[in-house]
């Protein structure tokens, strides 16, 4: 009885001490057999894996990981191979499913979460059209760039032009609408780090206080700061 007692005692021990951390990550690889998923967090400008788990047949997955506040996490493949892929998201406290296959790991990817994510899959919606552009511009100046047509070359480094331009203003009024959510100042310093500094500037004053203190709002003022300290120069 004594030692039924005790490993009723030690089982309840180790079952108390094993923490559920506040943000699950749970999901479906359509297909994949065998492999290893990462639960990657960005620290610091450093991406460390905070959770992994070792897929040994089609199972659903769980992956856990601590979160203070929203973040942007991303989940990566790795099929005991060189090739990798990752499907990104925002994940907040409380669970987020992922559907997806083996074949079309990142494209077909199908994220259910809050709001936040809701919002950052509608934005990506729109944004891979104008990144698929972008591509079809890059195609067609290397085939001017073959046959050395100035003209051509001419004419579409002018459409480029046009394309940043309208994408630039996308994504600023897309994160000017949304300035009481994380993703507005996350969209600033993802997508537009490279654009004039009133975009940025625009955006900062759209958000709300709450934002503002938050770990993109804290990045993005200090991004500004800085380019503004670096003009001075």
């Amino acid at each position: 009885m004594k030692k039924i007692a005790l490993l009723a005692f030690i089982s309840i021990s180790v079952a108390c001490s094993k923490q559920t951390k506040n943000t699950q990550i749970t999901g479906l690889v359509k297909d994949l057999k065998k492999g290893t998923l990462y639960l990657e967090q960005v620290k610091d400008t450093t991406v460390i894996v905070v959770d992994s788990f070792i897929v040994s047949a089609e199972e659903p997955f769980l992956l856990e990981v601590e979160l203070d506040e929203p973040e942007v996490l991303s989940l990566r493949l790795d099929k005991n191979s060189n090739e990798e892929d990752k499907i990104i998201f925002f994940a907040e406290t409380g669970t987020t499913d992922i559907q997806t296959t083996l074949k079309n790991f990142s494209f077909d990817a199908k994220v259910t979460g809050g709001n936040l994510q809701d919002k950052f899959a509608e934005y990506k919606s729109y944004i891979n059209k104008f990144n698929d552009q972008g591509l079809n511009l890059i195609k067609t100046n290397l085939e001017s760039l073959a046959t050395n047509n100035k003209d051509s070359i001419a004419a579409i480094q002018k459409r480029n032009n046009n394309y940043l331009k309208r994408k630039y203003l996308f994504a600023t009024n897309f994160a000017i609408n949304n300035g009481d959510l994380e993703l507005a100042p996350y969209i600033a310093i993802s997508e537009l780090y490279d654009a004039k500094i009133s975009l940025l500037d625009t955006i900062n004053k759209s958000l709300t206080p709450e934002v503002k203190a938050s770990k993109y709002g804290k990045q993005l003022q200090d991004f500004i700061n800085t380019i503004k300290k670096d003009s001075l120069y």
